[in-house]
């Protein structure tokens, strides 16, 4: 058994260390929302009441938080990690965040002469309840090994990118790539239903032709073909838009960083912020299909 401390239970954090309670570990959680907190505690987990208290007797310190800023301040300042962490402790950064700032908490990480990966994750919340998300992991070799094991009780797929910072790349542009599939998938139904065809037609075609792809056979925007989606729940999400507007502004962001010219990803969340301005960014990003028709969420 192993003492983990787990800073986030947010809707990816709660299932993902309720995975670790169910494998016997010890785990206890800190998040700034009370009713997180009370979550986690009926599910077993023992609930901190600062950061610094959260971490200071962990062997793992796990963070799922929502953007670069808030792991800033939850790594940085008298209470934060890097200041109360015993020596030795792993730390997996668990969150979508800018390149800047992963690399940031990484260097700072070393020059503390602390262990600490990046690790985003892919697969959302049915994923993380259901362990089978994957991980995306930058870091040392011998980090990514030692935290191995505990990575493997929350998810499924476990992938080593590289060095600092290459997990969180990986993650930009795994979401770059499907935030313009959609759009292009939804696109593509749209334009079959105003030429007579039926969306079960559309689906059995293009998924076993050279359109297959994510966007279709596993998140088909339309209801229908594939009962699992989103769109047969009225689009409740998975993963809302205002989440995949998130990730293309990192996508945008690390473009920029990197000198590197993205039209589609540019065009992409240019859509996307126009989708969650019309009352869409609490609905599930593959909802965008509605506002491509000219439909407006209320």
């Amino acid at each position: 058994m192993t003492q983990i401390a787990f800073i986030g239970l947010g809707h990816m954090g709660l299932p993902m260390a309720k995975n670790l309670l169910k494998a016997g570990h010890e785990v206890t959680g800190y998040d700034v929302v009370p009713e997180a907190l009370e979550a986690f505690v009926k599910a077993g987990g023992k609930a901190g009441i600062s950061i610094a208290e959260t971490v200071k007797e962990a062997a793992l310190v796990i963070t799922m938080l929502p953007e670069g800023k808030h792991v800033r301040a939850a790594y940085e300042g008298s209470q934060g990690i890097f200041n109360h962490i015993q020596q030795g402790a792993l730390i997996a950064e668990c969150s979508t965040i800018d390149i800047e700032t992963a690399r940031h908490i990484h260097k700072m990480a070393e020059s503390k002469g602390m262990r600490l990966i990046d690790a985003p994750v892919s697969g959302g919340v049915t994923g993380a309840e259901a362990a089978t998300i994957t991980f995306m992991v930058g870091g040392t070799k011998a980090d990514f090994e030692a935290i191995l094991p505990y990575l493997e009780l929350m998810g499924k797929k476990i992938i080593y990118c590289g060095g600092a910072g290459l997990g969180q790349a990986a993650k930009i542009c795994n979401n770059l790539i499907l935030g313009i599939t959609m759009i292009g998938v939804s696109e593509a139904f749209n334009l079959a239903e105003k030429l007579g065809l039926d969306a079960q037609t559309v689906f059995d075609v293009t998924s076993e032709s050279s359109a297959q792809c994510w966007s279709i056979t596993k998140y088909c925007p339309v209801p229908g073909p594939l009962p699992t989606s989103p769109a047969n729940r009225d689009y409740t999400p998975g993963f809302t838009a205002a989440m995949m507007l998130k990730d293309l502004k990192l996508a945008s962001q690390a473009a920029q960083l990197a000198s590197n010219a993205t039209p589609l990803g540019e065009e992409a969340l240019s859509l996307y912020t126009l989708f969650c301005n019309q009352g869409g960014k609490e609905k599930d990003f593959s909802g965008i299909i509605r506002f491509l028709r000219g439909e407006v969420e209320t």
